[in-house]
């Protein structure tokens, strides 16, 4: 079973409708009718505070898929959303969502909380079955999954090597068992090429793979089997390794895996 390239990412924001009822009411904050005097307003119309700085430097771009917590209301104070309320941040391309939420979105950092006060010309646009008029989101950045890392291009000093593969832990494992190559492993994944251009990720897709480990490309079979249940790590797999020249992407790889399960 081969790696699958992104055809499309079908979840959005725009799918979530009034009607579905929200786990737990998360009371409206004191400015949900109409943004305050202190806050930024964009050429769209769509109008925005900082409620807590982030910590991050980089902003998402619009071709981006980011992980966000947020919570949503009608401007007469109704939440009709809200992760946290289900206590599960959702991760979903920006491109994808209402267009004033991925504006805003674009305006963030990781880390940072941000109020958005989003009109109905940048929200539903008066479809029926969905909240209307002005909209308010309190949105959390917390993460850019699909973001290339600094090292995409090579491995750097610190990478170890294993019979031409080079890897490198992100996050120790909680297991103790390697799987070996008749094992099916359950992982999540995000795959780059070495310019940096994301060409699969179920973590877009917000779905782990389950697959037979002697079924897909030899790095993958042999970098797993270095790996522990609960481990993340970065693995730089050459061509000869990967898909050969045969197909698309060509190349070296780099792959950040999460070895979820070993079935």
């Amino acid at each position: 079973m081969r790696l699958f390239l992104i055809t499309a990412l079908l979840f959005a924001l725009a799918s979530v409708s009034a009607q579905t009822p929200a786990p737990a009411a998360i009371p409206a904050p004191s400015d949900v009718a109409a943004p305050p005097a202190d806050a930024s307003k964009t050429a769209s119309g769509l109008a925005t505070k900082v409620i807590t700085p982030g910590t991050g430097k980089e902003h998402p771009g619009k071709d981006e898929v980011v992980t966000v917590n947020y919570t949503a209301w009608t401007a007469d104070g109704k939440m009709f959303d809200s992760t946290v309320a289900r206590n599960k941040p959702v991760t979903i391309p920006v491109n994808r969502v209402i267009p004033g939420f991925g504006e805003g979105v674009e305006l963030m950092v990781v880390g940072e909380t941000r109020r958005l006060w989003i009109p109905e010309s940048l929200a539903y646009k008066s479809q029926q079955g969905k909240p209307a008029g002005m909209l308010v989101f309190d949105v959390t950045l917390v993460d850019m999954p699909t973001r290339a890392p600094e090292d995409v291009k090579k491995p750097p000093a610190d990478a170890q090597r294993s019979h031409g593969l080079a890897y490198k832990v992100l996050t120790p494992g909680t297991g103790t068992r390697h799987p070996k190559p008749v094992d099916q492993v359950t992982v999540h994944y995000t795959g780059w090429t070495t310019n940096g251009k994301m060409f699969d990720s179920s973590v877009a897709r917000g779905k782990p793979m389950t697959f037979p480990l002697d079924h897909v490309i030899a790095g993958w079979t042999q970098g797993l089997q270095l790996m522990v249940e609960g481990e993340k790590a970065r693995f730089w797999i050459p061509e000869d390794l990967a898909y050969q020249g045969k197909q698309a992407p060509y190349g070296t790889l780099v792959f950040d895996i999460e070895l979820i399960k070993i079935q």
